[in-house]
This record gives structure tokens, sequence and C-alpha cells, in this order.
């Protein structure tokens, strides 16, 4: 919400206090605000000009020649580029030695061989966004009023000598979304009186009920709808003052009759929409719900499909209206329109939520309608409405409103006790002091046997409870101003639970290793969803997402981390190393009805170089070795080597030959290797190398305790083996066959070599190991050696038909 300081100072006096002064006091009572700022500031020696004479550059076809007054005995000539420039007309213009937006300097020059003497300027120019200029002046420069005085600085005409406070309303202050509940709030902080100044609403003989008949399907669904009716009215551009309030609130100037509805929204908070009553084709007005399939073509000339949760308004068979959403192209007010048909309402605001998502269509209307309106003022913003556009448009308004619902909205009392307050605030207040603040905030008190009933007005539609009260002085009274105390009671030392010291060992471990953290989105793609599954679940889709590609809960970390990696590969960043600790959502029952199982995964990503280039040494590319070396330093650093072995396994996005399951015990709990290169190119990566595994089933797993074995005294024997096996045999089954049969005295085994080509069999490799012995309590024998190392032949023979070389 944009607030002028101006305009604020309308209808409470707080000229004293400055604009910054007044955004710091508004953040320590609740209402945040983003910043404070002051169009004109950064800009210097920029002045009105009258266009006196203009006629065509001779050398371009384009460029014109003026001749312009700014204040100086001399007339100045500048050279202009813009296609509506013409004689007669009054200008910006910045001068020789002038800061305009973007803190460029203008100097004199020339152009095409004419001296220029500044710059004639559009809006664009002084920092304002296309998105508030008037579309007539949207291709070229803004023309000034005709009353504005030549040489003088130009910011007064456009009001950006104004302060705009940008205020973050949240949702239970929507209040604050106008002007008017801005100055209650202002008011209430400096203990100020609010004056909203008296509107005379003059009404001809006709009655509005001759000329239109309002009906509402369901109360439910527009608890308030009224039609009034102003005829004779002349479009055309608005004031110069209305212009300027809206462009510095943020909203595009487009005509007298809207830009008075969109003054009136910035003013009560209460959205309007002003009908060409000629372009309606019937005289009835009927709210109700839309029809299945039901087509509408809105403002902005896009035909939709509606379906039964939209509430329209109609002519009695045909949609004019979405209901708090937007307008009918076909009933939009035009030049040509001289009856304007004036909408207050009120309609529920799930169902305008609903709209706006269903199409897109997010509005400052539809926002206010979602979060609510003050229902005590939906009639008095008419009212103020229809008298300014017969003000500024010239036309006449019909007697009365007509009505197809109207809600009676009733102060709402609430109760406390000053011992209330002060037990829930800590403070010592008096009842002087909080009757003070009660009527300071415009709520009229009573106290009877030390009960403070307080009447709290339709304005303030979010204190319904006595917890709201207390809310209220507090902010009023000053969240600085409430005492601070220690807490009492006994010191008790805090604590981390199992998961919690294993979760931190594993971020050391990894980042041990040379990884990054990276955070990712919980939310992704339904395709993504269900890529690198460990196990099969179904899809737990948002309700509300914000987008597709944020529309379904993540079942895999691995994903989230390729987007990552090809998030920085795309800026020059080629070797990343990432990795997550995060909840991906499992989903074995019914999506629409159950929650999904939360389950506690840590992933890894890896693209690019292990190790750059030096004068030592070449670049390392990272692959298979590179990720599955930091998994076993993860598994090792858990004290879980001996309980997890890896399979080879096929995942239909990981390669198929560099990929292996992440066993404890039996259980599959995770995975790695390369992604297959189709998927890696959907990321837009060359590649990657990836791992995911169950964090919570690591953690959940009981480890041996940590013995100390001191070095032995006794010398190691090693002893190498090779043998011709399978290629099917992989050198996990090997190793667990030789580890079976050497013995007790086994402490190392390692696999040195292996081959396949040329004097080797087809279908055969040939695989060497090197066992490490060693008896801590004497010195091995070769006999005691030997027997091992028969028993692991025969072992090899016997289990795996390996035939020893």
């Amino acid at each position: 919400m944009l607030v002028s300081y101006k305009w604020l100072n309308e209808y409470v006096d707080v000229k004293e206090v400055t604009p910054q002064e007044l955004a710091d006091r508004l953040s320590l009572t609740g209402i945040e605000v983003e910043g404070v700022t002051i169009p004109q500031e950064g800009l210097k020696k920029i002045v009105v000009g009258d266009v006196k004479e203009c006629v065509p550059h001779p050398d371009s076809d384009h460029l014109s020649i003026c001749q312009v007054d700014i204040g100086e005995e001399e007339l100045s000539q500048i050279v202009c580029g813009a296609p509506n420039i013409k004689a007669g007309v009054k200008v910006i213009v910045a001068l020789p030695g002038s800061r305009i937006g973007g803190n460029v300097k203008i100097k004199k020059g020339k152009m095409r061989g004419q001296v220029s003497n500044g710059m004639i300027c559009s809006l664009q120019e002084l920092g304002f966004s296309d998105s508030v200029i008037p579309k007539e002046y949207a291709e070229g420069i803004y023309y000034l009023p005709e009353d504005a005085i030549a040489g003088k600085p130009v910011f007064p005409y456009l009001d950006m000598d104004d302060a705009i406070i940008d205020l973050s309303i949240t949702p239970n202050r929507a209040d604050a979304l106008s002007i008017r509940g801005v100055a209650h709030e202002v008011a209430a902080i400096y203990n100020k009186e609010v004056d909203f100044p008296a509107v005379e609403l003059k009404e001809t003989t006709e009655k509005v009920s001759d000329k239109i008949k309002v009906s509402v399907a369901d109360k439910k669904d527009a608890p308030h709808y009224e039609i009034r009716i102003i005829e004779g009215v002349k479009i055309g551009p608005s004031p110069q003052w209305l212009q300027n309030r809206l462009i510095n609130e943020g909203i595009r100037p487009i005509s007298n009759v809207v830009d008075v509805t969109n003054y009136i929204l910035l003013l009560f908070g209460q959205p309007l929409h002003a009908f060409d009553y000629d372009k309606l084709g019937s005289k009835e007005i009927l709210v109700r719900r839309a029809k299945e399939n039901e087509t509408f073509t809105t403002l902005d000339a896009v035909e939709r499909t509606l379906n039964p949760e939209d509430i329209v308004i109609t002519n009695g068979e045909i949609p004019v209206a979405l209901a708090g959403v937007m307008g009918g192209l076909d009933s939009e007010i035009s030049d040509e329109t001289t009856t304007v048909a004036l909408e207050m309402a009120m309609f529920d605001h799930t169902s305008v939520r609903r709209t706006s998502q269903n199409y897109n269509l997010r509005s400052e209307a539809s926002m206010r309608f979602e979060k609510g309106i003050n229902q005590g003022e939906i009639s008095l913003a008419g009212d103020v409405a229809a008298t300014m556009i017969a003000e500024l448009a010239g036309g006449e308004i019909l007697q009365g409103a007509v009505k197809g619902s109207e809600v009676q909205p009733q102060n709402v009392e609430v109760r406390t006790t000053v011992e209330n307050v002060n037990r829930f605030l800590g403070t010592d207040l008096s009842q002087e002091q909080i009757d003070t603040i009660f009527k300071s905030l415009g709520f009229a008190t009573q106290v009877v046997e030390g009960v403070t009933t307080v009447s709290v007005p339709p304005r303030r539609w979010d204190i319904t409870i006595e917890a709201d009260l207390m809310e209220e002085i507090a902010r009023i009274y000053g969240y600085n101003n409430l005492p601070s105390t220690l807490p009492e009671g006994q010191t008790v030392a805090g604590f981390l639970t199992k998961t919690q010291k294993t979760t931190r060992k594993v971020r050391n471990l990894l980042e041990s290793t040379g990884l990054s953290e990276a955070i990712s989105y919980a939310l992704t793609t339904e395709t993504k969803a269900q890529q690198f599954l460990l196990n099969e679940s179904k899809v737990t889709r948002v309700a509300w997402p914000m987008s597709e590609e944020r529309s379904t809960m993540r079942l895999n970390l691995v994903s989230g981390l390729l987007e990552d990696l090809a998030y920085n590969v795309a800026r020059k960043n080629t070797d990343v190393a990432f990795y997550e600790i995060g909840h991906v959502f499992y989903q074995n029952n019914d999506p629409e009805k159950d929650l999904p199982s939360e389950q506690n995964h840590v992933a890894i990503a890896v693209t690019g170089n292990s190790s750059n280039k030096s004068w030592a040494k070449k670049a390392e590319a990272a692959d298979y070795y590179t990720v599955k070396g930091i998994v076993e330093e993860l598994i090792e650093g858990l004290g879980l080597t001996k309980e997890v072995s890896y399979q080879a396994i096929q995942l239909t996005e990981m390669h198929p030959g560099q990929t292996a399951g992440i066993y404890l015990g039996e259980e599959l709990i995770g995975f790695v290797g390369q992604v297959h290169p189709k998927i890696a190119a959907s990321y837009e990566l060359k590649s990657a190398y990836v791992a995911e595994i169950d964090l919570a089933a690591l953690i959940a797993q009981e480890k041996a305790p940590l013995v100390f074995e001191a070095v032995s005294k006794y010398p190691a024997v090693s002893r190498d083996i090779a043998m011709l096996v399978d290629e099917t045999s992989t050198s996990a089954e090997i190793e667990e066959v030789i580890t079976a049969a050497a013995g007790k005295f086994l402490t190392k085994l390692q696999v040195f070599d292996v081959y396949q080509g040329d004097n080797i069999e087809a279908g055969k490799k040939s695989m060497a190991y090197n066992l490490t012995f060693v008896n801590p309590e004497a010195t091995l024998t070769d006999e005691e050696i030997n027997r091992s190392m028969e028993k692991v032949t025969k072992n090899l023979a016997e289990k795996l038909q390996a035939v020893i070389r």
C-alpha cells in the first residue's frame, strides 16, 4: 500500500512530523514500512517549458527544432524527437547541467548540426514506470497543465515533492489498505482527530429505480450490492491533481470516470465498478453463479470459459462482469459513454480469491475483497464517487440507489479489565490510560464494576476477542515501552537429540570433502518429483500452487540439486559440488485426503572438475569414483562401513553401467552413480554424478561401539592372489568369499588389478587382491598363512568357479 504524505495530511494533521519519522513510528506500532521515497530526489534543474515554435529538423525526418520559453529573457532552442511535440504546449524541460532519472546528466550539445540547450522530457525520463503513465503519453513527452508557469520547477505540478510511504500490510490489518484507514491509524498514534469532509450529494428528482432493477440470487455470494446512476457525463481526462495522485499511488490514469473509481478504491479501500449503462443491453442487473462452460470476455479482451464457482454480474441473461475481479469488455466506459451505472458491492471473499486464482487476474480490487472491506462505508464510498463523477464529468446523479442486498453492520463489543491488561502485557497501566488509548483509536468505552466494554466500529473488523484489544493497547502504548524481564525459575541446559547430533555430523563430514550445502525448493513439477525414486509413491499436489513449476511436493532431492547445478553452470561456474539434507514427501494413501509422510534424506550432486589444474598436475574431472568416494567417507565417518554394501542396480534416470544401490544389510537405502546423459542434457548439463540416501535409516542403525586397538608389535604378512572369474562376478562377492575363508587374522583386503582383453577368455576377467594378515599376540608363521590362503583358494573355486592364476 503506497500512502501519499500530502494526501494523508488532508485528513489528519501531522505536518510537524517528517515522513521518515512517521514511517518509523508506524513500524513501531505493527505496520511494517518498506521505505519512503520522494520522487524528485536525485533530480535537479528540471523546469516548466512553454513551446512557442516547433518546426521540422532540416536533416531528419523525426526530429523537431523547438523554441521554448523557460522563464528567461530569450527563448531556448531544444531539439526534440518526440512524435507528439508541438507548439502551444507546456512541457518538462531538463536544462543543461540537470540530472534526470537514472542519474543521467544533461549537457548542451548538437543534434544533426542544430544546437540543443537541454532536453524535453517524458515521464519515463523522470523515473516514472511505464505502467503508470497515461497511454496518450506513453510514446512521447508529457503535457503539463496550461496554467503552469514557464521557468518554475516542474516538481510541484507533478506532486513529485510529495513523500510516498510504502506500507507492507499484513492480512489481519486489511483496514490499512486505504488512506482513511491509515489516517485513523496515524491519528491514534499521535492522539489526533481525523477530519473527513462531509459530502453533499445533489440528486435529481428522477429515481434510479425507474432506470434499473437489481437482484441477487444468493445473498451469501453478495451480501451487499447496489447501483447508482449518473446521467449526462462527458468522458475525458482527469484534472492534474487526480492524475498525480493516482500516478504516485502506482495506478495509471485512464479517464475521469474510471479514475474516480480508482481514487475511491485508494481512499476507502472499497472497490467500485462503472458500467456503461447503455451497453448493458437491459434495464436489469442480476448477480448469480456462472453456468457451466458459460463464456465471457473480460476487459483485457480475453474470452474466458466460466464455471459455477464464479460469481458473475449479468444483465439478467449474459455476464457483464466477474464479481470483484474484472469487468466485461462489452460494457466498459468509453469516450461515447453518457450514462454511468456505478456498482458498490461486497462479495464472498473465498469465491473472489478462487476466481482470481483460476484466471490469473490479481488486482487491487480482488485483493481487497479477499482480505475484507469496511462494511460500514460501502454506500458512503458510492455517494462520494457519484459526487466526484458529477463534478469532474459534468453529470447528474439520479435519486437514490437500487439495492439487491444490504448489510447492516453493527459495532462489536469486546470486554476486558485493567487487571487482565496488565497481566497480559506486564505493564502497570491505569484505567484512565487504557481509556485514552481506546479513545485515540476511535473506540467508545464503558466501565461497569471494573469491566471495560469496548465498542469496536465496523472499520476494524479484525478485532473480535479480548486478545485483539491487548494487541491494540500494546501497539498504541508502544512495544518499545513494554517492560522487559528475565524468566524466573531453574536454568536448564539444552541438549541435542541423537538425530540432531548425527545430522550435524553428516554436515561436517560432507563439508570436509569439499561439498557446499544447497537448499532447494520442496515444490517441483510432477515429472521431476517422480524421478530418482527409492520407493514407489503417489504424488502430492498443492491445492493452490504458485506455478506449475512449483506444484508438487518433491519425492527426491537429486532433481532439485540438478537445478542448482544447472543454475551455476549457466553462469560460468562450471565446477560445482553440492549436498542437501531435507525432507521428501511419500504418499501411499489418498493425496486428496491424507497428508504425506516426511522422510529425511541426504543427497550429493557433482559436476565439472573435482580438482583444478596447477603447475604440478592436470585438472581431474569428477567421475563415478568421486561421488562414491564421498559416500564412503560419509558411511565410514558414521561407523557403518561393515553394515553397508553396494550392488549394481538399474534406475531409469541413471547411467545403466555406472549406478550402484546402497544397501544397509538387505535394505536398499540409496543409490550412487552417474546421471543418464539424456537426463543430464535436459538440465543443460554435460554430465553429473549424484547420490541420495535415506538419512533416517542411517541414523536409526545401531552401530558397534568404537573400541581402541593398539598397533600390533608383531609384523604383518602380505600375500597377493590373482584369479580368473566370470565377468558378472562383483568385487563385493569376491571380497565376501575371501573374508569368510581367510580367518580372523585378515586385517586388510584390497583389489589392485582388474583386466579384460588379450589372453583372457571371453566372458571372463582377471581380478587381483592384496591380503594383509596380523596376529596381535604372536608372529604369524608361513604354515598359518599358507593354510589361510589354501582355504581362500578352495572357497573361491567352489563358490565362484574362480581359476587361480
